[in-house]
């Protein structure tokens, strides 16, 4: 069974996520906002794919505050790391977002909140999980 790792730093999307992920996706799902337990699971191998909110509240890393961006860069820019998916999910859904965020994260999707289609949030998901 896959396993999605999101990280978000609202219990209640985390909650309404796992709920479709696993009822419609049949996926496994951990969900955290610290910033070292998102790090070690990524180099354990323990996710598949994460599902990275854009705008974290209260991460921080080494000391330092960072947002999903910044912790995208982290992930891809380490080669233990760089193949693992990573989905961008956030509300600031402005024209130009999409694009830019993506370029600056080198993450390999956006979805954009709220989720409204619940059917097309796995199948982008799924699409970008790695196949065995």
């Amino acid at each position: 069974m896959k396993t999605v790792l999101i990280v978000e730093d609202d219990p209640i999307n985390l909650r309404v996520f796992s709920k479709i992920l696993t009822k419609r996706g049949g996926l496994q799902v951990k969900g955290t906002e610290d910033v070292e337990e998102v790090m070690q699971i990524a180099q354990s191998g323990k996710a598949d794919i994460i599902l990275m909110d854009v705008s974290l509240q209260h991460s921080v890393y080494q000391g330092k505050a960072v947002d999903g961006i910044k912790i995208a860069q982290m992930l891809k820019s380490d080669p233990q790391t760089a193949n693992l998916p990573i989905i961008l999910v956030t509300a600031h859904a402005m024209e130009g977002d999409r694009e830019n965020f993506l370029k600056q994260s080198g993450a390999d999707g956006y979805i954009s909140k709220p989720v409204v289609d619940h059917q097309q949030f796995v199948d982008q998901i799924m699409a970008l999980l790695p196949k065995d």
